[in-house]
């Protein structure tokens, strides 16, 4: 079974910085990708940032220029950095990875944007 531990949210003023964890453990194996998803009250939950496990990448359009997506050394683990923070940003954001034949969801992580 395998279990994402994520860290890093908080609450941070408009243009600021914040950096997210997200690590995976027990049976990995045959990643597809991992990344990161985002909802925000009333909203659907939307893409933000994703990569393969070839080191390809992929953002949602809000995040482009702003957001960077990163592995660990071990490739078990993502982060994701995210700069000039918009009060727009403020949501839970989710670990995921999918694997063949399996996609795992974090707990959440709630990221708050205000002055």
């Amino acid at each position: 079974q395998v279990q994402l531990v994520e860290s890093g949210g908080g609450l941070v003023q408009p243009g600021g910085s914040l950096r997210l964890s997200c690590a995976a453990s027990g049976s990995i194996f045959n990643i597809n990708y991992m990344g990161w998803y985002r909802q925000a009250p009333g909203k659907q939950r939307e893409l933000v940032a994703i990569i393969y496990s070839g080191g390809d990448e992929n953002y949602g359009d809000s995040v482009k220029g702003r957001f960077t997506i990163s592995r660990g050394n071990a490739k078990n683990t993502v982060y994701l950095q995210m700069n000039s923070l918009k009060p727009e940003d403020t949501a839970v954001y989710y670990c995921r990875v999918v694997g063949l034949g399996y996609q795992v969801w974090g707990q959440g992580t709630q990221v708050t944007v205000s002055s």
